[in-house]
């Protein structure tokens, strides 16, 4: 275990940030000594404090980007949007705690009421990811936070000084520094804080090997709350789409965006076999056109590089095993430096391989499957253990009507990116995507727990059966 952990520019190499490995003891011990006095606040006080941090970072958006973007490689572009939804979190995340975890009282008889209110558990830690390092960690902290409780965040140890440079934000904002903490560290420091006594929680995004891990762990503490926000294996099911243009736009977006770095990304492009050489024909014509280059080229790139070469190679041996197993290319995944995680966009038609993994490969390709009917289309798009995403291009509502019906899948889209999930919206997935803890607006859900009270302001009580009666209790005294 190395005593620092550092942070490299993928895109060129260069050392960007350093930092000492951090404590999981210390920094829960911290964050228990802080939380109830957090929570003691107003629900108004917390909200104006999220509220100032949003601001906070408005005013520090193009800093936060280029960070984003020097740490990720993904375009500076795109590291924008991410800064942008980071600020908007924080209204969406206070209307869907009163819309979520309202206070109700109806009213009884001798003005008795029974009443609701929540709880925040008390110390949540969050695990957070490289691809989008500060919104989709913030999409677990402000809603966290909102409800009263402490955090413990440590974020993926390949972007640390985007999880500092957030953290920074919420103390500058107002956040005592006893109610957010930051733990720099890679996996093991990652382990003792999921392991940690003192949390009362876990919120996790990343991989579905991960998340099982951590589902297995959890599975023995009932008395804590854990969140997964895992992958997909995603399905993009193009029938009947009277436009081959827009369909293949909407197709790049989904399978090429962040490098292919979304977990909602489209992995396979499910077609029908026979008619579907335009739409093949118009993909490859846009990938054909693609920028892939470093976040601040002129003209911007479509896409940046991965986090690191580990990923780029897995993400070519990936396409490599494709071909060995009878997968057809259609567009070559290569590496465009050796030296660096710069890819170029993967197609690949692999209907002939009769057993296909189902696994995420995270990054640019995306597998055409081929099948004669709409009903085979949707067995395909559920044959997977995962169940994120899934979207349907087609000119057809009844088709749309029995797509949404039979997908398998937490978000369900039409004529829209498999990546196009609004933070206006519930977001998670089922079978090895989650837990059935949605995150996004429903992030409410698991960051306090209800109370329910029966309430009288004073004590009126009788029992009136099964009891003895004390007049003939005394007349049988009396007669003994």
């Amino acid at each position: 275990m190395t005593d620092t952990i550092s942070s490299i520019n993928p895109a060129t190499g260069d050392s960007i940030w350093e930092a000492p490995v951090g404590d999981a003891d210390a920094e829960v011990g911290v964050a228990r000594g802080g939380w109830a006095q957090w929570a003691a606040q107003s629900h108004s006080f917390r909200i104006e404090t999220m509220r100032r941090f949003a601001n906070i970072v408005r005013g520090k958006l193009d800093e936060f980007a280029d960070l984003i973007s020097r740490e990720t490689g993904k375009p500076l572009w795109e590291a924008r949007t991410e800064v942008e939804a980071v600020v908007n979190k924080v209204d969406i995340s206070a209307e869907a705690y009163f819309e979520r975890t309202p206070s109700r009282n109806k009213q009884g008889e001798l003005r008795e009421q029974n009443a609701l209110r929540h709880k925040p558990h008390g110390v949540l830690a969050v695990l957070g990811p490289f691809n989008f390092p500060a919104h989709l960690p913030n999409g677990h902290i402000v809603p966290a936070l909102i409800a009263g409780n402490a955090v413990v965040f440590k974020p993926s140890e390949k972007t640390p000084a985007t999880g500092e440079f957030l953290v920074n934000c919420y103390l500058e904002a107002g956040v005592p520094e006893n109610v957010i903490r930051l733990l720099v560290g890679g996996p093991e420091e990652g382990k003792a804080l999921a392991a940690h006594e003192g949390i009362d929680g876990l919120l996790f995004t990343g991989s579905a090997r991960a998340g099982l891990a951590l589902h297995k762990q959890f599975g023995k503490r009932p008395d804590k709350i854990l969140a997964l926000e895992l992958g997909g294996n995603n399905p993009l099911v193009v029938w009947d789409s009277p436009d081959a243009d827009a369909a293949a736009a909407i197709i790049v977006q989904s399978a090429y965006m962040t490098a292919g770095q979304r977990c909602t990304a489209a992995r396979r492009l499910i077609v029908k076999d026979g008619e579907h050489q335009p739409l093949i024909d118009a993909i490859r014509k846009i990938i054909d056109r693609i920028i892939v280059g470093p976040p601040d080229a002129d003209p911007a790139p479509f896409m940046g590089c991965l986090i690191d070469n580990r990923s780029a190679e897995a993400v070519t041996d990936g396409f490599l095993d494709l071909m060995m197993k009878g997968g057809s290319p259609i567009a070559h995944l290569r590496r465009i430096d050796d030296d660096k995680p710069f890819l170029t966009p993967g197609l690949i038609d692999v209907t002939a391989i009769e057993k296909r993994d189902d696994e995420e490969i995270f990054g640019p390709l995306l597998q055409v499957i081929r099948v004669p009917d709409f009903a085979s289309a949707m067995q395909e798009a559920n044959n997977t253990r995962f169940g994120l995403s899934a979207s349907l291009l087609s000119g057809s509502p009844d088709l749309y009507n029995r797509f949404w019906a039979q997908s398998r899948a937490g978000i369900v889209n039409w004529n829209k990116p498999t990546n196009g999930a609004s933070s206006a919206a519930p977001f998670g997935g089922i079978g090895m995507s989650g837990n059935h803890r949605p995150s996004a607006y429903y992030a409410a859900d698991y960051c306090a727990y209800p109370v329910a009270s029966a309430e009288a302001p004073s004590a009126r009580a009788a029992i009136k059966i099964g009891l003895k009666d004390p007049e003939m209790e005394r007349t049988a005294s009396d007669e003994s």
